[in-house]
Formats: C-alpha cells, sequence, structure tokens
C-alpha cells in the first residue's frame, strides 16, 4: 500500500510517540534547540510574546525559549500525544498543551507573536504550504523561527551506501538556497547553515539511534535494503571515521 501523507504522519506521529528514550538520545536537538533560542532571543518580540510551538517533543525547544526571554504566554504542540504527556509532565510551564498535526493547524486556534519548531519541519510532506498557512496565523510584524534538517545531513551513512552501490533511505533535504525560498509573501528569510557532527560508536549504535528518537523512518517510497546489503553498508561505516554530521538549518521568517 501506497504510504500517503495521512498514513505517513501517522506513522511519524506513533514513531516519537514510542521513543521513550528521545529525552536522553537527542543530543543533537538539543544542541539544535539553544542555537535556535539564541536567534529567538534577538527577535523583537513583544512583552509576553503570544507562541505556537510545533513538534515540542519533550521540551528542548521550549526550555531554551523560556531562558531566552522569559514569561510568554505558550500553546505547545505536538503530532504524538505521548510526547504531549511527556512535555506537560517535564516541562511545568502554565500553557496551552494541544496535539497538533503541525502540517494542518485550525486557524481558529488564534494570532501568535512568535511560530516556533525545533527540528520537526522536516517531516512535513509540503513544508511551502505549511509555512504559508503557519504565516497567516502570525500578529503584524510577527515571526516563524525553526530548525531542520539540511542538504547532505547524514552524509557519512549515505556516502557508505553509495560505496556499496545501495539507494539511501535518507530524504533529500533543502540547502539553505531552497529553505529562503521558501519564505511565505510578505516575510523575508534569514537562513544560516551549521554542521553538528555526532560521534558514533559504530554503523548499528547509529541506526539504533535514529530509532530510539524516533527518527528511524525512511524517505517516502523507499524500500527496506535486504539483510546483507544492509551489513555491506554497515562494515562500510565502521571503516570509516564513524561519525555522522547533522546538517542543520536555522530559520527565521519575519516582516519584511
Amino acid at each position: 500500500m501506497a504510504d500517503s501523507p495521512p498514513r505517513r504522519r501517522a506513522r511519524i506521529a506513533t514513531a516519537f510517540g514510542g521513543a521513550d528514550g528521545y529525552e536522553a538520545a537527542a543530543l543533537v536537538q538539543r544542541t539544535a534547540a539553544e542555537r535556535l533560542a539564541e536567534r529567538i532571543a534577538a527577535l523583537p518580540l513583544p512583552s509576553k510574546p503570544r507562541i505556537l510551538e510545533l513538534g515540542c517533543g519533550t521540551g528542548f525547544l521550549t526550555r531554551a525559549i523560556d531562558r531566552a526571554i522569559g514569561p510568554a504566554r505558550w500553546t505547545i504542540s505536538d503530532v504524538a500525544p505521548a510526547m504531549i504527556e511527556r512535555a506537560r509532565a517535564g516541562l511545568g510551564l502554565d500553557a496551552d498543551y494541544r496535539v497538533i498535526d503541525g502540517e494542518a493547524v485550525d486557524p481558529a486556534i488564534g494570532r501568535f507573536d512568535l511560530i516556533a519548531s525545533g527540528m520537526a519541519f522536516q517531516w512535513f510532506a509540503d513544508l511551502p504550504g505549511a509555512l504559508d498557512r503557519l504565516a497567516a496565523l502570525l500578529t503584524p510584524g510577527g515571526a516563524i523561527a525553526f530548525s531542520t534538517m539540511a542538504e547532505r545531513s547524514l552524509a557519512e551513512w549515505t556516502e557508505a551506501l553509495a560505496a556499496e552501490g545501495l539507494p539511501s533511505g535518507i530524504p533529500a533535504y533543502p540547502g539553505a538556497a531552497a529553505l529562503a525560498a521558501m519564505a511565505p509573501a510578505g516575510l523575508a528569510a534569514e537562513v544560516s547553515i551549521a554542521d553538528l557532527p555526532e560521534p558514533q560508536a559504530d554503523a548499528r549504535a547509529f541506526l539504533h539511534g535514529l530509532k530510539t528518537i524516533g527518527a528511524g523512518i525512511a524517505a517516502p517510497g523507499h524500500r527496506p535494503l535486504p539483510p546483507a546489503a544492509l551489513r555491506r553498508a554497515m562494515a562500510r561505516f565502521d571503516a570509516g571515521p564513524r561519525r555522522v554530521t547533522y546538517r542543520i538549518g536555522f530559520c527565521l521568517l519575519r516582516a519584511r
């Protein structure tokens, strides 16, 4: 059966909802959250801004923004109900916690000074369309701030597969220019790319780590490799430097 966008979103929600080890294992996501919060702190936000967070996970970005800007009126959301419960239990913030599909936010939710998301938008089937819809939820002068996987993320694993003549299940993530071109009408884009290398014990640990944080879902249309082929790619990876590099795009979209 074809992996339609609704079915894929359901699988993503299930994967992240079952990621009990996310908080301890998602080290890159934690670092990316801190860096995005630094950029958000430089925005001219009003006092106690209304903030909508999409894809909150266990709250890395929520905590980082809270430390960076202080009191805010929060709506904190994730597509996975289990993640919302983890965030509610762990954050201790007086907030409106909701299960929300970030690609289909109900316009009746209201208007926000800031819409923020850390490492969730790479799962969207139609990111430009989602950004257009989210821009309609901004107050005058409001901003969208997000981090996402960028072009050549996890290149070391992709190269190990290619060396064995095998296809990669890593999606074709956008580069800086493509991300900037997604800015909705009336919003200017500020995009920066940062490489966050992560050492790996071996290929098995890398692949297990992806599953631990709920990120083991391959690109649409990718078929699992036969076990023997996967073992060849793992051996090729293990013969290299045993690290993967997350290339992260940090994007600020705000009024021109």
